[in-house]
């Protein structure tokens, strides 16, 4: 197993204090919370009881009253409006929302939707999806989660008579499409408030826009609020500001009153509890990415748009079918890569990782390199065969810009785009071997020993004693986690196995730990080639979330573990907090 860095946050101590005095938590608590800017008692009001009376008026975003605009009088002349969207979760909820509002506020017949194929015509619009529209006569194409970077064929549809109004997330170049609105929060004069929504949260304000001109009830769009939060998970934006009042809210709906697609999935996935983030990101996200990867993102649509659960239940099913043929392909071709590797002893002594096979699958690429960096901690490539050409997915590690390393490739590639922490590319068949080498030079001059080696931030040190329910709660109201707002990491010191720790299914462990004559138990998955620590009868450091277990309808706390080692031990950081 890999040995990791731990890093344990400080924080201001008069911060601390002054929010303890106003909150009356434990200390620990309040620590964490000012270490995520929440440093006084309005800012954790605000925190642990969101209100959707503070989400941003929609009419704050850049090109809001054009949009809204041009859609009414679409309505007005009885055009018909073409819904576009990516194929992945952000792009397929955004889809949803917005075709299903349409449908609703205008008629049915006169809207329908495109996503485009991974494979024949890659990610955004796509020129096969405007000659759709020219083909059936649309006149507005709305595109959600894409189109900011698409000039050339926003112009092309512009040419032949068809408008477009582009939602989307993704940084702007300086020129900007043609399009007759633009809503992206991170346009530079755009005063939208809050700058992280994701693709379907732009749409969702375009949404709320349209909701309250045609003056219909003001929780009309709260309707979607399950698939933004869906979206939100997947797509992994900070959950602060208004994303954590969307996923906040759109949990409650995923939970009382679910769009049929997600019942249908969590049917499935066989979850009898409540939903939290960690279910739509592990349990939807996959499905309906996997029909993307594996076949064709319109099922995922048909999915979300279904009237009824058993019409929902059909297309679930399919999901459910293509993300176990991905799961298949996922696991074969690391295993194979891990092979590859292993027996080459150049490829495990270099700092980064670069692996082809023309027969792999494309569309899991990206998770196999993910995959891969679990084992070698090192920024990862891995290539396949597409056509004629090679295709390739890659992944980095924390603080490594593996974007602009493949950029000193580019006289190798035939084309690439990406951002920092994940990128794709393309290039000829007879240049593999040299981007491989040039790859591996690039990361090897410019990549510090710091960076190979992964690093957990921990939150703060507490004992077995502080552990009691109360804690617990509080921790629970921190929901919905995510990137801003992670699940709080703790560290507690000197503990030592009781005799009753055991590796279970051969991988994990299943942990007894005392401290001061308190018990605590707790579970370390793909943990077991570190039991000998704990037979060593040594006392031990153990990094942990705390985690509810429910066994026959008793619930009792836990420690999730994540890393474990000797006490003595001491390579310990000490890193600032974020918010100190």
């Amino acid at each position: 197993m890999l040995q990791k860095r731990w890093n344990i946050l400080t924080a201001d101590d008069e911060k601390v204090q002054q929010l303890y005095a106003g909150l009356k938590i434990h200390p620990v608590l309040c620590k964490v919370l000012s270490q995520r800017y929440i440093d006084n008692f309005d800012k954790a009001k605000q925190f642990f009881r969101p209100q959707l009376t503070d989400l941003h008026d929609p009419w704050l975003m850049k090109d809001m009253l054009k949009a809204v605009t041009r859609i009414l009088s679409a309505f007005e002349e009885q055009e018909k409006i073409l819904v576009f969207g990516d194929y992945d979760v952000d792009g397929t909820t955004a889809v949803s929302c917005m075709l299903r509002f349409l449908q609703k506020v205008y008629e049915p017949g006169k809207v329908d939707f495109y996503i485009p194929h991974r494979y024949r015509e890659g990610y955004g619009v796509s020129k096969k999806g405007i000659d759709f529209a020219i083909d059936n006569g649309f006149t507005l194409i709305i595109s959600l989660d894409c189109g900011i970077k698409s000039i050339d064929l926003i112009q092309y549809a512009r040419e032949k008579g068809i408008d477009f109004i582009v939602c989307d997330h993704h940084m702007p170049d300086e020129v900007l499409p043609p399009a007759v609105a633009i809503l992206n929060p991170k346009q530079k004069d755009c005063d939208y408030p809050f700058k992280e929504l994701c693709g379907c949260g732009v749409g969702f304000k375009l949404i709320t826009a349209l909701a309250q001109e045609l003056q219909l009830d003001e929780s009309a769009p709260f309707e979607y609020l399950d698939l933004v939060a869906t979206a939100i998970a997947a797509d992994i934006v900070p959950m602060t500001g208004e994303n954590r009042i969307l996923a906040f809210y759109g949990l409650k709906k995923a939970n009382e009153n679910p769009n049929y697609g997600i019942l249908a999935l969590k049917q499935l996935s066989g979850v009898q509890k409540e939903l939290y983030i960690n279910s739509l990101v592990f349990m939807i996200a996959p499905r309906v990415n996997a029909a993307g990867r594996m076949d064709d993102a319109r099922k995922a649509v048909q999915m979300f748009i279904a009237n009824t659960t058993q019409e929902a239940l059909q297309f679930a099913e399919m999901l459910h079918s293509d993300n176990t043929d991905r799961k298949e392909a996922d696991k074969n071709i690391t295993e194979e890569a891990l092979a590859i590797i292993e027996n080459n002893d150049l490829l495990r002594a270099r700092k980064s990782t670069v692996v082809f096979q023309s027969h792999w699958h494309k569309g899991v690429v990206g998770i196999v390199a993910s995959r891969l960096i679990d084992y070698y901690y090192r920024p990862t490539i891995v290539l396949t065969q597409s056509g004629e050409y090679v295709a390739g997915s890659a992944r980095s590690v924390a603080g490594f810009n593996v974007y602009e390393a493949i950029h000193q490739c580019k006289d190798l590639l035939l084309g690439y785009g990406g951002h920092f922490y994940a990128a794709g590319m393309t290039l000829a068949l007879d240049k593999v071997d040299a981007f491989c080498q040039r790859f591996e030079e690039v990361v090897a001059a410019t990549i510090t020993p710091e960076l190979l080696t992964p690093e957990i931030i921990i939150d703060a040190e507490v004992e077995f004693k502080d552990l009691k329910q109360a804690f617990y709660n509080i921790i629970h109201q921190m929901e919905p986690f995510g990137p801003e707002n992670m699940r709080p990491l703790f560290v507690v010191k000197n503990v030592t196995d009781s005799g009753y720790s055991r590796i279970v299914k051969e991988q994990h462990i299943k942990f007894s730990l005392r401290q001061d004559n308190i018990l605590f138990n707790g579970i370390g998955f793909g943990m077991a080639k570190k039991f000998h620590l704990l037979e060593s009868k040594k006392p031990v450091d153990v990094v942990f979330t705390l985690d509810e277990n429910e066994w026959n309808n008793e619930k009792h706390l836990q420690l999730r573990v994540i890393d474990f080692r000797l006490a003595e031990d001491k390579e310990t950081l000490q890193k600032p907090a974020m918010g100190s």
